[in-house]
């Protein structure tokens, strides 16, 4: 799967939004039911995982963190417990708790955006302005991609 596109949504007074559809109907292309919400680690957004996705990155996790060491373990726990698993409702809606509307910041307006395998929730006021000022993305992106393959 991959996942492209930038689309804006509102949630309800209850804290359920629409799915976007083509991001749905690429889920069920693939076969997915279920997705794995989490708080993104590095930005204020929420993270969507097709379930499969997820348990990718959750085996590839497990298998650098030593289960008998202590602050691997806190770290493995914490990142499991920002996680949930969701299923869409028949109107291809889905619930974001309290606890991740807080910690997105979101209120109302949100923003689907595709990530390639996954997606991102963001509040919308956090996406009227660029990530990146143009000239910092362009200098960016010259840097990791112009580099001569040694």
């Amino acid at each position: 799967m991959r996942f492209l596109g930038n689309i804006e949504a509102k949630l309800d007074a209850k804290g359920r939004v629409f799915f976007p559809s083509t991001f749905r109907k690429q889920l069920q292309a693939a076969g997915e039911e279920r997705l794995v919400m989490r708080k993104d680690i590095f930005q204020q957004c929420l993270t969507l995982y097709p379930e499969s996705v997820w348990y990718e990155q959750l085996d590839a996790l497990r298998a650098k963190l030593n289960r008998w060491n202590k602050e691997q373990q806190m770290i493995y726990r914490q990142y499991l417990a920002e996680a949930e698993i969701l299923q869409l409702d028949g109107n291809g809606r889905f619930l974001i708790g309290k606890r991740y509307l807080q910690m997105a910041g979101m209120t109302q307006d949100v923003r689907f955006i595709g990530m390639g395998d996954c997606i991102e929730i963001w509040s919308n006021d956090k996406t009227e302005k660029p990530f990146m000022e143009p000239e910092a993305f362009g200098a960016a992106l010259e840097e990791i991609m112009g580099k001569e393959e040694e």
